[in-house]
C-alpha cells in the first residue's frame, strides 16, 4: 500500500567526434540560431535528458529553413553529423528513439541529402568494423535503422547488398569463434545472443525491405549472400551446441528466404511438405535449394529441427483466408501429423515447452484456413475427426504437465478445438449446446474426477462457448461441487477461476433474459448459497481459499450482493458463535466485510460500513476463540482500498484493544498476518497524514469543499501522535522479563514496521511521528537485552532495529559499559551454548556499525581512509570491521594452538566455532567496495591459514568411520593413530574396548561379542577437564563431537563467504582484489577433501552449503582457469568412483555421505540457460553405473551412483531438467532392488522412493494412494515411454513364475516396487480406446501376481488392480474374479490363490461402492449381480474352508455388501431379503465360533482377523434385524450380550465401539432417531462388565459408554446390579481415576464428575450423601493439571471443570470450602497458561461456562462471548475477584490471592542456588519448558484486578498478623534479590540471562505484592498505578 517511487529513467548523453565538433563550432552563427549551433549546444551537454529537449528542436527549426527553398552545406554538413550520431548512440538509448521520430517528420526538401548521408555514414561502418566483438553494435544499427524510421529503411535498402554481405561475414565469423571458446560460458553467452540478434536482423531485413522483389538473377551478389545466409541457417538449425532460441529463429529464418527466394511461390507448399517428410524429389528441385539446405534434403534431420521447421511454417507462411489453396490445406494436415510424430519422441522438457507452442499456433493457422475452406479440410477438421481425437488426447495427457507454460497451452489448444468444430459445422447451423461432440464432451469431462487440474480449464472454455445453462441442466449442484474441492490449496486458483467464468456468464445470461429484477434471487440461490454455507460450516483451509479467491470475484461481478449475504450472516450470528476450530456466522460476517472493504465495495470513509456492524460485535472478533476470525476482525479495521482514507478513533480504540491480547500467539502464520495488517494501518497512517498536513495549510487560506475529516485536521494529527505512541508503549512493555518468543517476534516485527513506515523527516517532508521519541535509556536496554535469547529470529528483529535508530542512541552508554559490553561478546562467543555465539555475533555487528568499538583496541587500529561525507560511515565500519576482525583472528589463533595440543580441553573450554562465527558474521555486514584493500590481505591470508588449521585439528573425528558414537573401525593406520590421541583423552562413560584403544579390523576380523564382555582396565567414566572459571567439568563424547562438526561447519561457511564477499585478484601482483587464484583453488580443494571423506551429516551438509557459494561464483568468474574447475573435479571424482580402489577414502556408507552433495553443488551451479552438458554427461556415466552388471567389483561404484542419482533426483534446483533421465532411473532402482548385495537393495529403494515423489509429486494427504498422487495411464506413458514395454515385460517375468507349481518359495523383491508404480495409475475416461499405450495388457499379469506366497505381494496386488480396470468394467470383473474360485467339492486348490482372488474382489467392490454411481439403479442392480455371485461360493465363509486368513477376507466382502445396501434408495433393503442374503448372514454367523465356541488358540495364523470381520458381519446382522424389527419380527442371530461376554478381547472391543457410536450419537443429538430400542435399559448390564473387564481399551470404552448414558437411568441400578450403593461406586470410579493410566484415568475422572454434577442438581439428601468425596474429587482434579502431565489427564480436568462449574467455582452458595474452590480456580488459571493449544482452548470453555451463569453474567462485557485463552485469563480473574465478594469472602481469599502473586508455591532458594552453581552441559538433555506462559502476564491481570477489588471495597479486609506476614515474606525476598544481583557479574543480562531473568520475574513479582500491601495499609495514596510495575529495584 506505499507508495513507490517512479523509477528515474537514466539517458546517457550523446556525444560527437572531434572533427565533427570542430565542424560545427566552424558552422554556429553568432546569434546561435542555426542548426549547427543548435547541434554544438546540444553536444556540449552532459546530461542526456537535456539534450532530449534540443534533439525535438531539430526539425521544426528544418521548416523555417526549408521556407528559404534550399539546402545549404552547413545544413548539409549537419545533417552528415546527425546520422553519425544516430549510428553512434546506442541501441536502448531513448535518445535514439526519439532522434529517429524527430527524422521521420523532416521535411520533403530535406530528405534526399539526409539519405545520402545516412547512406554514407552506414556504408562508412558497414565498411570500417572488422573486429569480430564491435559487430553487435553494427546489426543493431542495422536493426534500429529498419524499426519505424523511414530514413534508416531507405539507408538499408540502398545498401541491400553491402548489408546482407555483412550479416553473413559477421554471422561466419561469430560462430567460428563461438566454437572456439567452448566451455568458456561467459564469453559464449554474449557471442549467441550476438548470433541471435544476427539472424533476427536477417529475417527482419526480408519482411520489411522491399528490395527482395528484384530476386530472380541469380548471379547478383543480393542472391549469393541470400544462399549463404540460408546454408549457415539451415548449418544452426541442425546444431545442438548452440542455444534453442538460435535453432528456434534459424528455422523461421530457413523457411522466410525459401518463400522469398522460391519461384513459382504456388509450389512452395509442395515443396515445404517434402521436407517435413523427408520425401524430396532432388530432381525436382533447384540446385541452389540443394546445396543451401543439403542437411534438410538429404540425411536424417534431428527431431529439434524438425520441430522447428513446423514452426517457421506456421508462423512465415500466409494461412489467412486459405491463400495457399489445396496444397496449403494439404501442408497444414502434414504440419500436424508431424507434430503428433514428435509428440511422442520429444522428451527433452524445453523442446516439450516448444511443441506445446508450436501445436497451439498450428490451432491457430487452422482457424484461419478454415474460414474459408473445402469441404473436404473442414471433415478432417471436425470435432469427430481423427486430427481432433489426437489433439485431445494431446491436451488430456499435458493438462497436468508439471510445467505452467505447458498447461496453459493446453487450454488454448483446447478453447480452439471448440472453435475448429464450430467453424467446421457453421454451414448446418445447429445449435452448439445440442451437438453431439459437444454433449459427449461436456458429459465426460463432468464425469472427471475433481482433482484434475485440466478438467476446470477445459470447462471454462466450454461455458465460454455454450453457456451455463446446459452445464447447470447436466449438473445442478456444480457450484457445490466445486467449492467443496477448495479445500485443496492447489486446486484453488483453477476452481476459482471457473467459478468466476460461470457466475459471470450465468449474470449475463439471466440479466439479457429477464424482465425485472427477479433474476437476481435465482442467481443469488445458484452462486451465493452454497458460499455461505461453505463460510459458516466449511473445515477451516476451505473456508480461507474461498475467501481469498472467490468472494472477492463474487463481489467485484455484483457488490449489491453484500447487503444479502449481511443480511443473512447478521441473524445467524448471535445463533452461531463458533468455537476454536469453527468460525460461525460472526467469522464469515467479519471476512465478508473484510473482503468488501479491502475491494472498495464499502464507502468506509461515510462510516457505512459501522452501520452493517456494531463496535461490540467488532470487539467480539478482536477476541474470538478462533484465530482467522481474529484476523479477518483485524483486517476489517486496517486494509481498505484507499491508501489516504483517515483511521478514525474508534478504529484506534479498536487496534489498541486488539494488541493488549494478540501478541503472544503460536501460529507463525498468525503472527506474520497481524505484523502485516498493522503495517498496512501503519501506510494508511502515514499517507493519510500527508493529506491531513495539507489540508492543515490550505484550510488556513479557506475551508475545503469535500470534507475528508468531520474534525479539524491539526485534532486528527495529534490523535494519530497519541496513537502511535500508546502503540509504542503497548509494544515495549510486551518486552517484559520472560515475555514468550511469540510476544517478541510480534512486537519487534511491529516496532521495525513502524520506525520503517515512520522515516526520519528530510526536507519538507512531515512525519506524524518518529519511533526515537518514544525511546529512552530503559527501552534502549531492554532492545539490547533482545539479542540475548536463544531465537534467533528474534535477534534479528533486536538487531535491525536498533540498526534504523539513530546512531546517538549509543550515548545512552558510557565507555565502561561499552567496555563491558565488548567483553562479554568475546566472552559469549567461546560459549559451549551454541546460540550465545549468535548473540556474541550481534553484539559485536552492533558495536561496529554504531562506532562504540572500546577504546582499548586501539592498538589494532587502521590506517584511515580519505573519502568523501558520504564514504566516511562506509570507511568508519570497514575499520572497525577489521579491528574486530582481528582481536578474534588473534585469539582464535591462540586457541587452535592450544585445541592442538588438547582438543578435549578446547571443547569443554573454549569451542574455537563461535570465533569462527562471529568473524563470518561481521564479513556478511560489508559492502563490497573495500577501502583498505592492503590491509585486508594479510588478515584474509591469516585467517585461511587458521581455518585450515582449525579444521586439521577436528576432521580427525567428522571423518572416522563412526564420528556420533567415536568408536574408530577404520580400516588404515593412519586414520587409527590420529585418533588414538584422541582416545587417549576421552574417557567416556562407555567402558568397551574401542574405546580403550583404537581397533584395526583386519579382513579376517569378525565381530566378537566376548570382545565387549571382556574385561577391560578401569576407566573413569568421563573426563574430568578444568573449565574457564577453573571449575571441574565433564567432557563427553558427545561434547567432542558438536565441538568438531559445528567448527567444519562454521569454517565452511566461512571460506563460501569469503569467495562470495572477497573481490578477486586476476593477477597476483594486481593492486584491486584479496583472494588469488590459488587460494580460490587451495579453498575448493579444501571443499573437496571434506565432502569426500566427512561421515557426519551437520559437517558435509554445512560444507556443501559454503561449497556452493564457491561453485556459483567460479561459474560466472572470467578467469577460464577458474571457470573450468568445477568440470575437472567433476570429472577426478567420476573417475574416483568409477575406479573404486581399495586404497580410496570415499565413504561407501551413510547414503554415500557428502558425494551426492559435492556432485549436486557441482551440477547445480551449471547456467540453466546453457546446455546444461555437464548434467547430462554425469547422469549417463551414473546410470549405466547403476545399471546390471555381473561384475562383482561393480558394487560399490553401483551403491555411489544409485545415491548421488537420488540426491539428484530430489534437487528442486534442477526442475524439470532432469525429467528425461527418470525413466532410466526408475529402471536402475527396480533392477538394483533384485540385488543379492544388501547396500545396493537399500539404495535402490531409496532411489524409487525418490523418483515415486519426483513423478507423482509430493504427498499431500494421509491416504498412501490419494488421487492427488496418481497420474492416469496415458499421462505416464506418455511421459515415460520407455517405462511402458520395461514394466510390462518385468511384470510378465514376476507373474509367470510368481508362484511355481514345485513349491519353491520365489519372493521376486522386484514385484514390490512394480506394483507400487502400477497402483498410482488409474485410467482416465478421457483415454484413447485405441492408444498404444493401453493399460489393459497389464491386468491379467496382475491377477497373477495376486497368487503370490507372500502376503503383502497380495494385498499390493490387489490395491494395483483397482485403478486398471474402468468404473464401468468394475462388475464384470469381479464375477469373472469369482467364478475363479473353487467350489466346495474341489479336492485340490491352493489358499494362496483364494486369498489373492478374494482381496482383488474385496478392493474392486469397495472401489465400486465408493463411485458416484452409488444411488443408481444400474448400480443397484450390478451388486444384485455381485451378491448372488458371491453366494454361490458361501462355503469359503464357514468350517469347510479350513484357513481363518480367506475365511476372514470372504466375510470382510460379505459386509461390504452389506454396506453397500445399507441407504435404502425406495425399496433396496428388501433386495438383500429377497436374494436370501441375511439367512444366509444369519447361518454363517449361526455356525461361527461365536456361537460354538472356540477350539483354537491364539497361534492360528489369522485368528484375530478373523474374529474381527466375523464380529463386524454380526454387528451388522444385529442392526439389520433390529431396523426390520416392526415388518418381520425374528430372532436376532446372535446378541450384544453375547458378544460382549466373548473371551476374546478383539469381539469386545469392535461390539463396544459400535455401541460407544450410536450412544455418542444419541447422546449429542445427532443420532437420526435417539437411540434403538435394542439398547433401551442397557445401563445393569455395562455396570456389571465395568466390574469384572480387565483389558484396558475395554474398559476405557464402557466407561466413556457410562458417561454418555444418563446417569438417572442406571445409577438407581447400582445396587441390584454390581452390589454397591452409588456413593460406593463413585468411590470405585475415583479410585480407578487415582490409580489406572492415562486413558482410564481421565475417562474414570470424567465419569466421577458427571455422577457428582447429577448428585448435585438431585435433591439435598443426594448432595449431603456426596459431600465427604468432593475432597478426594478436588485432589483428583488437581492431580491432572501438571504441565508434566500427558495431554488427555490435562484435557480431561479441563472437561470436567467445564462441566460442574456452576455447582463449584460460580455457586453463588458455596459447596466446597474456600481453599478448595480458589484451588479448582487455580486449576483453571494453569491450564489457560498451558504451552498446548487444545488445552487452552478447553480451559478457556471453562472460563466460558463461568462467565455465563446468572450471578456472573455482569462481570465481564464478554459474557456469552467465545474468547480466546489469552483474554479468557484476564476475565477469569475479573470473575474469581467478582465471586471473592459475592460470596463475602474477602478477608479469607485475599492472602491466597496476594500469594499467587508473590509466587508463595515456587521456590526462591532454588533460584538463590541456581545462581550460585555452575551449569552443567548435558548437551541434547531438554527438560520441560513452557515457551508459551509469561508469568508476569499472569501477574499484572491479577494485580489489575485486586488493585480494583481492593479500591471499591471500603474497609480492610485483612488481620494485622496476616499483613504482617505478607509484607515480611514480600521485603525479605526483596532483600535477598538485590543482594543476589549485586553478586552477578557486570552484563549479567548477557552472559546470565536465564539467572538474570528469573530473579527480575521475582523481583517483579515482590514488589507488585509491597505495592498492594502498601496501598492496603494506606501508605500510598487512592493514585497507586499499575504502570509501574515493570521498574526494576535499584541494583
Amino acid at each position: 500500500m506505499g507508495v513507490k517511487k517512479k523509477k528515474e529513467t537514466q539517458v546517457t548523453s550523446l556525444t560527437v567526434c572531434h572533427q565533427d565538433l570542430e565542424t560545427l563550432r566552424s558552422l554556429a552563427d553568432v546569434e546561435g540560431k542555426n542548426l549547427a549551433s543548435l547541434l554544438l549546444h546540444c553536444v556540449q551537454l552532459t546530461d542526456g535528458v537535456s539534450q532530449i529537449h534540443y534533439v525535438k528542436q531539430i526539425v521544426p527549426l528544418l521548416e523555417k529553413a526549408n521556407k528559404n527553398g534550399k539546402c545549404d552545406p552547413t545544413i548539409r554538413s549537419c545533417l552528415d553529423i546527425l546520422a553519425g550520431i544516430y549510428l553512434s548512440l546506442n541501441l536502448k538509448n531513448p535518445l535514439k528513439k526519439v532522434l529517429a521520430s524527430s527524422l521521420n517528420d523532416l521535411p520533403e526538401f530535406f530528405l534526399t541529402e539526409a539519405t545520402q548521408s545516412f547512406t554514407s555514414r552506414l556504408q562508412e561502418e558497414l565498411n570500417t568494423t572488422t573486429d569480430l566483438y564491435s559487430y553487435r553494435k553494427v546489426i543493431d544499427n542495422i536493426s534500429s535503422c529498419m524499426e519505424n524510421f523511414d530514413l534508416g529503411r531507405s539507408s538499408v535498402n540502398n545498401l541491400l547488398e553491402n548489408v546482407l554481405h555483412y550479416l553473413q561475414k559477421s554471422l561466419i565469423e561469430i560462430s567460428e569463434e563461438n566454437r572456439k571458446l567452448a566451455g568458456n560460458h561467459i564469453v559464449q553467452t554474449q557471442l549467441m545472443n550476438d548470433l541471435l540478434v544476427g539472424i533476427r536482423v536477417s529475417v527482419m531485413l526480408v519482411q520489411k525491405v522491399q528490395g527482395f522483389q528484384r530476386l530472380h538473377l541469380k548471379s547478383s551478389p543480393t542472391w549469393q549472400s541470400m544462399c549463404g545466409l540460408l546454408s549457415i541457417f539451415t548449418k544452426f538449425l541442425s546444431d545442438d551446441d548452440l542455444l534453442q532460441t538460435i535453432q528456434s529463429t534459424s528455422g523461421l529464418a530457413v523457411i522466410l528466404f525459401i518463400k522469398a527466394m522460391f519461384h513459382p511461390p504456388e509450389k512452395i507448399p509442395d515443396l515445404i511438405s517434402s521436407l517435413l517428410l523427408h520425401s524430396v524429389d532432388h530432381t525436382s528441385i533447384p540446385e541452389w535449394l540443394l546445396n543451401c539446405c543439403r542437411s534438410l534434403c538429404c540425411s536424417d534431420v534431428s527431431q529439434s529441427a524438425l520441430l522447428f521447421l513446423c514452426q517457421g511454417t506456421l508462423t512465415m507462411l500466409d494461412w489467412q483466408d486459405g491463400r495457399m489453396g489445396p496444397s496449403g490445406e494439404a501442408l497444414l494436415l502434414d504440419t500436424v501429423r508431424v507434430l503428433f510424430t514428435l509428440s511422442s519422441q520429444i522428451k527433452e522438457s524445453t523442446l516439450e515447452m516448444f511443441l506445446s507452442r508450436i501445436l497451439a499456433s498450428w490451432t491457430n493457422s487452422a482457424i484461419q484456413v478454415l474460414e474459408s475452406s473445402s469441404p473436404r479440410l473442414k471433415d478432417c477438421l471436425n470435432g469427430n475427426s481423427d486430427v481432433v481425437r489426437r489433439l485431445l488426447e494431446y491436451v488430456y495427457t499435458h493438462w497436468e504437465h508439471p510445467l505452467d507454460a505447458l498447461r496453459h497451452q493446453t487450454k488454448i489448444i483446447f478453447r480452439n478445438i471448440l472453435q475448429m468444430h464450430q467453424l467446421a459445422l457453421e454451414e448446418s447451423g445447429s445449435d452448439l449446446a445440442a451437438d453431439g461432440f459437444i454433449f459427449q464432451l461436456t458429459e465426460s469431462l463432468l464425469r472427471l474426477e475433481w482433482h484434475s487440474k485440466g478438467k476446470y480449464t477445459c470447462l471454462g472454455c466450454l461455458v465460454d462457448y455454450i453457456g451455463i445453462e446446459h452445464i447447470l441442466a447436466l449438473a445442478k449442484t456444480i457450484p457445490s461441487q466445486i467449492l467443496e474441492v477448495m479445500g485443496d490449496q492447489s486446486l484453488v486458483p483453477y476452481a476459482s477461476d471457473l467459478l468466476e467464468t460461470m457466475f459471470k456468464n450465468h449474470k449475463s445470461r439471466l440479466k439479457s433474459q429477464a424482465v425485472d429484477s427477479t433474476w437476481i434471487d435465482k442467481w443469488h440461490e445458484t452462486w451465493v448459497s452454497p458460499l455461505l454455507f461453505i463460510l459458516c460450516e466449511g473445515n477451516l483451509d476451505q473456508k480461507s481459499y474461498v475467501i481469498d479467491y472467490y468472494l472477492p470475484k463474487l463481489l467485484n461481478c455484483n457488490p449489491e450482493s453484500l447487503s444479502y449475504m449481511v443480511k443473512i450472516l447478521q441473524t445467524s450470528a448471535d445463533a452461531k458463535t463458533g468455537s476454536y476450530d469453527s468460525r460461525g456466522a460472526l467469522g464469515a460476517l467479519m471476512a465478508c466485510l473484510r473482503t468488501a472493504r479491502a475491494h472498495g465495495h464499502l464507502q468506509s470513509a461515510t462510516d457505512a460500513w459501522r452501520d452493517l456492524v456494531s463496535s461490540a460485535r467488532i470487539k467480539q472478533g478482536l477476541i474470538h476463540q478462533h484465530c482467522q476470525v481474529r484476523i479477518d476482525t483485524l483486517g476489517l479495521l486496517c486494509e481498505s482500498n484507499r491508501s489516504t482514507e483517515i483511521v478514525s478513533t474508534e478504529e484506534m480504540e479498536c487496534i489498541q484493544f486488539f494488541i493488549t491480547y494478540n501478541l503472544n500467539s503460536q501460529s507463525p502464520g498468525v503472527r506474520q498476518q497481524i505484523c502485516s495488517l498493522l503495517k498496512k494501518l501503519f501506510c494508511r497512517i502515514q499517507e493519510s497524514s500527508q493529506v491531513l498536513y495539507k489540508l492543515e495549510q490550505s484550510k488556513s487560506k479557506h475551508e475545503p469543499e469535500n470534507q475528508l475529516t468531520r474534525q479539524h485536521p491539526s485534532v486528527s494529527l495529534q490523535q494519530y501522535k497519541n496513537f502511535m505512541s500508546s502503540i509504542c508503549n503497548s509494544l515495549f512493555e510486551a518486552l517484559f522479563p520472560g515475555s514468550s518468543y511469540p510476544t517478541r517476534f510480534s512486537a519487534l516485527t511491529i516496532l521495525g514496521s513502524i520506525a520503517e513506515v515512520f522515516p526520519v523527516p528530510e526536507g519538507r517532508v512531515q512525519t506524524v511521528y518518529q519511533l526515537s521519541h518514544d525511546i529512552d535509556v530503559g527501552r534502549f536496554q531492554t532492545l539490547m537485552e533482545c539479542l540475548t535469547g536463544t531465537f534467533e529470529e528474534v535477534k534479528i528483529l533486536a538487531f535491525d532495529l536498533l540498526m534504523k535508530l539513530p546512531k546517538t542512541f549509543v550515548q545512552f552508554q558510557d565507555s565502561e559499559k561499552l567496555q563491558g559490553l565488548f567483553q562479554a561478546a568475546l566472552e559469549l562467543s567461546t560459549s559451549t551454548k551454541p546460540y550465545d555465539c549468535v548473540t556474541a555475533s550481534y553484539l559485536l555487528n552492533f558495536l561496529i556499525w554504531q562506532n562504540a568499538l572500546p577504546s582499548s583496541l586501539s592498538y589494532l587500529k587502521t590506517q584511515r581512509v580519505a573519502c568523501g561525507d558520504g564514504d566516511k560511515s562506509a570507511a568508519l565500519v570497514e575499520s572497525n570491521t577489521l579491528i574486530v576482525i582481528k582481536c578474534l583472528l588473534e585469539n582464535l589463533e591462540e586457541e587452535v594452538s592450544r585445541a592442538e595440543n588438547s582438543l578435549l580441553q578446547a571443547a569443554a573450554s573454549f569451542p574455537m566455532y563461535g570465533r569462527v562465527h562471529c568473524i563470518t558474521g561481521a564479513l556478511r555486514k560489508l559492502a563490497l567496495n573495500l577501502q583498505l584493500v592492503s590491509e585486508w590481505r594479510p588478515v584474509v591470508e591469516k585467517l585461511l591459514v587458521t581455518s585450515y588449521r582449525l579444521s586439521a585439528v577436528v576432521s580427525p573425528v567428522i571423518q572416522s568411520s563412526s564420528p556420533e558414537g567415536l568408536i574408530p573401525m577404520d580400516t588404515d593406520a593412519e586414520s587409527a593413530s590420529r585418533l588414538q590421541t584422541i582416545l587417549n583423552e576421552i574417557q567416556p562413560r562407555d567402558t568397551n574396548d574401542y574405546f580403550n584403544r583404537a581397533k584395526i579390523l583386519k579382513e579376517c576380523d569378525s565381530f566378537d561379542l566376548e570382545d565387549l564382555s571382556a574385561s577391560v582396565p578401569n576407566i573413569d567414566t568421563s573426563a574430568e577437564i578444568k573449565g574457564k572459571e577453573g571449575k571441574t567439568c565433564d567432557v563427553t563424547a558427545q561434547m567432542v563431537l558438536v565441538c568438531c562438526w559445528r567448527s567444519m561447519k562454521e569454517v565452511a561457511l566461512l571460506l563460501g563467504s569469503l569467495c562470495q564477499l572477497l573481490p578477486m585478484r586476476s593477477v597476483p601482483e594486481s593492486p584491486d582484489g584479496l583472494l588469488t587464484v590459488e587460494q580460490v583453488k587451495e579453498i575448493g580443494d579444501y571443499f573437496k577433501q571434506h565432502l569426500l571423506q566427512s561421515r557426519h551429516r551437520g559437517a558435509f551438509e554445512l560444507a556443501y552449503t559454503g561449497f556452493v557459494k564457491l561453485t556459483e561464483i567460479l561459474n560466472r568468474c572470467p578467469n577460464l582457469s577458474l571457470q573450468k574447475l568445477p568440470e575437472e573435479w567433476l570429472w577426478n571424482v567420476l573417475e574416483e568412483i568409477r575406479c573404486s580402489d581399495p586404497s580410496s577414502k570415499l565413504c561407501a556408507t551413510r547414503r554415500s555421505a557428502g558425494i551426492p552433495f559435492y556432485i549436486q553443488a557441482l551440477l547445480a551451479s551449471e547456467p540453466k540457460k546453457g546446455k546444461m552438458d555437464l548434467l547430462k554427461i554425469t547422469m549417463k556415466e551414473l546410470i549405466s553405473l547403476a545399471g546390471p552388471t555381473d561384475d562383482s567389483q561393480s558394487t560399490v561404484p553401483k551403491v555411489h551412483a544409485l545415491n548421488i542419482l537420488r540426491a539428484l533426483f530430489r534437487d528442486t534446483r534442477l526442475g524439470e531438467i532432469i525429467i528425461p533421465y527418470v525413466a532410466d532411473g526408475a529402471k536402475a532402482a527396480i533392477l538394483g532392488f533384485t540385488s543379492p548385495v544388501w547396500a545396493v537393495r537399500n539404495s535402490s529403494t531409496l532411489l524409487f522412493s525418490t523418483l515415486i515423489t519426483r513423478i507423482f509429486g509430493v504427498k499431500r494427504g494421509k491416504d498412501e494412494l490419494s488421487k492427488k498422487n496418481r497420474m492416469t495411464g496415458s499421462e505416464f506413458f506418455s511421459r515415460f515411454p520407455e517405462l511402458y514395454p520395461f514394466l510390462l515385460k518385468q511384470l510378465e517375468t514376476v507373474a509367470n513364475t510368481v508362484d511355481s507349481d514345485t513349491g519353491e518359495l520365489n519372493h521376486h523383491p522386484s514385484m514390490f516396487l512394480l506394483l507400487l508404480v502400477l497402483g498410482r495409475l488409474y485410467p482416465s475416461p478421457m483415454d484413447g480406446t485405441c492408444s498404444a499405450l493401453s493399460m489393459a495388457p497389464f491386468i491379467p499379469f496382475i491377477m497373477r501376481c495376486g497368487c503370490s506366497p507372500a502376503y503383502r505381494s497380495r494385498e499390493m496386488a490387489a490395491r494395483a488392480l483397482v485403478p486398471f480396470v474402468m468404473m464401468d468394467d468394475i462388475p464384470d470383473t469381479i464375477r469373472t474374479l469369482l467364478a475363479k474360485l473353487p467350489n466346495c467339492t474341489d479336492q485340490c486348490f491352493r489358499q494362496n490363490h483364494i486369498h489373492g482372488t478374494l482381496l482383488q474382489v474385496f478392493h474392486l467392490l469397495q472401489a465400486f461402492s465408493d463411485s458416484k454411481y452409488r444411488m443408481n439403479t444400474y448400480f443397484q442392480q450390478e451388486l444384485a449381480d455381485v451378491t448372488v455371485c458371491t453366494k454361490a461360493k458361501v462355503w469359503l465363509a464357514k468350517r469347510q474352508n479350513p484357513c481363518l486368513v480367506t475365511r476372514a477376507v470372504y466375510i470382510d466382502i460379505l459386509f461390504l455388501l452389506t454396506c453397500c445396501f445399507d441407504k435404502p434408495s425406495k425399496d433396496n433393503q428388501p433386495v438383500l431379503e429377497h436374494l436370501g442374503f441375511w439367512e444366509e448372514v444369519r447361518r454363517i454367523i449361526l455356525g461361527s465360533e461365536l456361537i460354538t465356541g472356540f477350539p483354537y488358540t491364539f497361534t492360528v495364523p489369522g485368528l484375530p482377523q478373523y474374529l474381527q470381520s466375523l464380529t463386524k458381519l454380526a454387528i451388522a446382522a444385529v442392526w439389520a434385524v433390529a431396523a426390520q424389527a416392526g415388518e418381520h419380527s425374528r430372532d436376532v442371530p446372535i446378541s450384544f450380550s453375547q458378544l460382549l461376554e466373548s473371551s476374546f478381547p478383539e469381539v469386545r472391543l469392535l461390539t463396544l465401539e459400535a455401541l460407544l457410536e450410536r450412544f455418542s450419537a444419541a447422546a449429542s443429538g445427532l443420532g437420526e432417531k435417539g437411540l434403538p430400542p435394542l439398547l433401551w435399559n442397557t445401563g445393569g448390564t455395562f455396570l456389571m462388565l465395568a466390574m469384572k473387564e480387565n483389558h484396558p481399551e475395554c474398559l476405557c470404552k464402557i466407561l466413556k459408554i457410562l458417561h454418555c448414558m444418563d446417569p438417572s437411568e442406571w445409577l438407581p441400578q447400582t445396587e441390584r446390579c454390581v452390589h454397591l450403593t452409588p456413593k460406593e461406586f463413585l468411590t470405585w470410579t475415583m479410585d480407578i481415576a487415582s490409580n489406572e493410566r492415562s486413558e482410564i484415568q481421565s475417562e474414570a475422572l470424567r465419569l466421577a464428575s458427571k455422577v457428582i454434577a447429577h448428585h448435585m442438581r438431585t435433591c439435598e439428601e443426594t448432595r449431603d450423601l456426596v459431600a465427604p468425596n468432593l475432597k478426594q474429587w478436588v485432589q483428583l482434579v488437581l492431580s491432572s493439571c501438571g504441565d508434566h502431565l500427558p495431554t488427555e489427564s490435562r484435557l480431561a480436568a479441563a472437561e470436567v471443570l467445564t462441566s460442574t462449574a456452576p455447582f463449584f467455582l460460580t455457586n453463588p452458595h458455596p459447596v466446597l470450602g474456600l481453599q478448595d474452590v480458589l484451588a479448582l480456580w487455580k486449576c483453571v488459571l494453569t491450564l489457560l497458561q498451558s504451552e498446548e493449544q487444545v488445552i487452552r482452548d478447553a480451559a478457556t470453555e471453562t472460563v466460558m461456562t463461568a462467565m455465563s451463569q446468572e450471578n456472573t453474567c455482569q462481570s465481564t462485557e464478554f459474557a456469552f462471548c467465545r474468547v480466546d485463552a489469552s483474554i479468557a485469563l484476564d476475565l477469569a480473574l475479573a470473575v474469581l475477584c467478582d465471586l471473592l465478594q459475592q460470596w463475602d469472602q474477602l478477608a479469607p481469599g485475599l492472602p491466597v490471592l496476594l500469594g499467587w502473586l508473590l509466587g508463595e508455591g515456587d521456590d526462591l532458594m532454588a533460584c538463590v542456588e541456581s545462581v550460585h552453581q555452575v551449569e552443567e552441559d548435558y548437551l541434547f538433555e531438554k527438560t520441560e519448558v513452557n515457551f508459551w506462559a509469561e508469568t508476569l502476564i499472569f501477574m499484572k491481570y491479577l494485580y489489575k484486578h485486586l488493585f480494583r477489588l481492593l479500591s471499591k471495597s471500603s474497609w480492610c479486609p485483612l488481620s494485622p498478623e496476616r499483613l504482617c506476614h505478607l509484607q515480611r515474606t514480600a521485603s525479605e525476598q526483596c532483600h535477598l534479590l538485590s543482594q543476589l544481583f549485586r553478586e552477578l557479574p557486570p552484563t549479567a543480562e548477557f552472559l546470565k540471562t536465564a539467572e538474570f531473568t528469573r530473579l527480575r520475574i521475582r523481583e517483579e513479582r515482590a514488589l507488585a505484592c509491597l505495592r498492594l500491601l502498601a496501598f492496603l495499609e494506606g501508605k500510598e495514596g487512592e493514585d497507586t498505578q499499575f504502570s509501574g510495575l515493570w521498574t526494576p529495584l535499584q541494583q
